[in-house]
């Protein structure tokens, strides 16, 4: 009889031929290739993506260049995804083969001196790393050609599979639907934790929301989660009046159908000022509009949406007299710990996901869904692998 370790349970992963979106250059559609993904190494994680959003950050690395700063290319984007684990690097410990599990831009160490803080969720672990689409050894997993493909933010989930590092991933309930959850990666948790955990959203409240993609009429969902009286929903879009109201709004303003600046009009709609703004668009402009929309006497605004490049600028008297301006990343939430109990929460009635997906595509079709967000025609599109 031999003594030789057994070896079933030791399958050694191999490099793993797939489908996946590329972007080769800024300002170009992506194109469908055969791309190659790793095996992960030590602390890391592949997975069987099973569905991807489409996020207007994913958009806005290849077209809008002028507002971003530069990543890397050629590259794969997307980062709001859901899928299963295919198989884990030496020293994985938290999730394993078969797992349902969320992959995550932000990753919670739950080590560093962040991690520990309660005041934060920027965990600094590989940040500069990822940034630069590249995972802890300086490397991506993907190539195409025989050239290094980039991961966006160091998670790319057009594609059919992809590697994560172990700390930006997290273990799901084994029943969740991940056509749907998906939206937790990244959109619907941004704004929804802006308005309950950066906002702090009070019960009574009266709220304006600037902006109502996925991130706006999530943050309409958190400003209702939280027991605001009034909910004032703001797009120059004017299709978005009824879907809003889906979501807890209980007025609709398009700044379209005024003359004066919105901020005005708000502050005559809400006796001087709203209590809570929240800006989810990624514009300068309304941004400060936000600010000068809250009131005076202690109104709090919180910008949501991306932007890198521009300048925002503000009178001293819109903060001077009492007015908070906060920012937020990825809703306030520690994100491993976060995201499973968000999941939960939807499970349970408690938080809509279904209401957003107004479009579902094929990888082949991912350059539609962009066409789509950037009519308005779409909340949000997954992208079903």
């Amino acid at each position: 009889q031999s003594h030789r370790p057994q070896m079933h349970n030791n399958f050694i992963p191999k490099v793993i031929e797939c489908k996946a979106a590329v972007a080769w250059e800024p300002g170009k559609a992506l194109s469908i290739e055969e791309v190659k993904v790793a095996p992960p190494k030590a602390h890391e994680v592949r997975i069987k993506i099973v569905a991807s959003g489409v996020c207007h950050s994913d958009w806005a690395y290849l077209y809008d260049v002028a507002q971003m700063k530069p990543r890397p290319f050629p590259l794969i984007l997307g980062h709001e995804g859901a899928g299963i684990v295919e198989s884990v690097g030496p020293g994985v410990t938290k999730v394993s083969k078969g797992d349902k599990v969320i992959p995550l831009f932000l990753p919670q160490c739950g080590q560093c001196e962040r991690c520990l803080s309660p005041k934060t969720n920027l965990c600094t672990k590989d940040w500069d790393k990822t940034q630069q689409g590249v995972l802890a050894d300086g490397t991506s997993r993907i190539t195409c050609k025989n050239q290094q493909i980039y991961q966006f933010i160091g998670v790319s989930t057009f594609s059919e599979y992809t590697v994560v590092p172990e700390d930006n991933v997290t273990k799901i309930h084994p029943d969740a639907p991940l056509d749907k959850v998906c939206l937790l990666g990244c959109g619907v948790s941004t704004g929804y934790g802006a308005a309950v955990n950066t906002g702090k959203v009070e019960s009574g409240s009266t709220c304006a929301v600037f902006g109502l993609g996925a991130v706006g009429l999530a943050a309409v969902m958190g400003c209702k989660a939280a027991g605001a009286s009034r909910i004032i929903a703001v797009d120059i879009n004017p299709d978005k009046s009824e879907i809003a109201k889906t979501f807890g709004a209980t007025e609709f303003v398009n700044p379209k159908d005024h003359s004066k600046p919105i901020q005005e009009v708000l502050r005559e709609l809400s006796n001087g000022g709203v209590d809570f703004s929240l800006e989810c668009v990624g514009n300068v402009g309304v941004m400060r509009a936000a600010v000068e929309a809250c009131s005076p006497a202690g109104g709090i605004c919180v910008i949501v949406g991306w932007i890198e490049v521009e300048e925002l600028s503000l009178a001293p008297l819109d903060i001077l007299l009492g007015r908070t301006l906060k920012g937020t990343y990825f809703g306030g939430w520690k994100s491993v710990e976060a995201v499973p109990r968000l999941v939960q929460d939807y499970m349970s009635g408690k938080l809509l996901l279904d209401e957003f997906v107004t479009h579902r595509l094929t990888l082949d079709q991912v350059n539609q869904a962009f066409d789509h967000m950037i009519t308005g025609k779409s909340i949000r599109t997954v992208i079903e692998m």
